[in-house]
């Protein structure tokens, strides 16, 4: 024991200070996409036609679905311009589905509900709809002393009947659909849906399969949709304060 305590005291301080500083994000990090509409050559098909998930709008302007959109990097690699390039900024959550076709504009984040019924504190019941455990890894990660979740008022409760909503991953496979929407029945109201994660907001690469559901969109109504495959740990953390209203900017 006396060992195991030496050890600690000899670690230090690991949680991260975030939302009071920025977070230390890796250079690597494919964030949020950046769009220079101003360098895109009309006519040009490179990132749609190379994008796997059919994430690459081009109506009047060029546009990403970040709800379908698995960070592959694959369109700002094809582009002959550079008119997409991946930041490492890993604020991506956002309050309704089309806020995350985003443009030349950028992006418009989540914010609280104009309604406060959950006060400071949440509880949810994490649900695996078929994911390949990668998104379900990143949200375990947060109940870790580095993210250290709970600090928040925010925690993973065993049973829906303990909790105030679901946080769901995966593309809602058929053999899931069911338990989840048993699940969010057993929930007592009112109730929230967080959708984590591009299979359990559009599909995902999974999309249009008929094993699946297209992810939650259509079956549930979600109050916070957070993209990636898997979204950055820094990224849920930072749309679950944005609805608990400890991140505003």
């Amino acid at each position: 024991m006396l060992k195991i305590l030496a050890a600690r005291l000899q670690q230090g301080f690991r949680t991260v200070d975030y939302p009071e500083e920025a977070p230390v994000i890796p250079d690597r990090l494919r964030g949020l996409p950046v769009i220079r509409e101003e360098q895109c050559r009309k006519g040009c098909q490179a990132c749609i036609e190379i994008c796997p998930t059919n994430a690459i709008i081009r109506d009047n302007d060029l546009q990403i679905d970040l709800g379908r959109c698995i960070f592959c990097g694959a369109c700002a690699e094809a582009c002959p311009v550079k008119a997409i390039n991946f930041s490492n900024d890993p604020c991506l959550a956002v309050s309704k589905r089309e806020d995350l076709i985003i443009g030349k504009s950028g992006i418009k984040l989540a914010t609280e509900p104009e309604q406060q019924i959950f006060g400071r504190s949440l509880q949810f019941r994490q649900v695996s709809s078929g994911g390949c455990n990668g998104c379900e890894v990143d949200i375990n990660v947060l109940t870790t002393i580095v993210f250290d979740l709970s600090r928040f008022g925010i925690k993973i409760v065993a049973s829906p009947r303990h909790s105030d909503g679901l946080i769901i991953t995966g593309p809602i496979t058929r053999n899931m659909k069911s338990a989840t929407l048993e699940t969010f029945e057993a929930v007592p109201t009112p109730r929230l849906v967080v959708a984590v994660g591009a299979c359990a907001i559009s599909g995902g690469i999974f999309r249009d399969q008929t094993e699946q559901n297209n992810g939650i969109t259509g079956l549930l109504p979600v109050d916070l949709f957070i993209p990636g495959c898997p979204p950055h740990p820094i990224t849920i953390l930072d749309g679950l304060l944005r609805l608990i209203g400890r991140v505003n900017s």
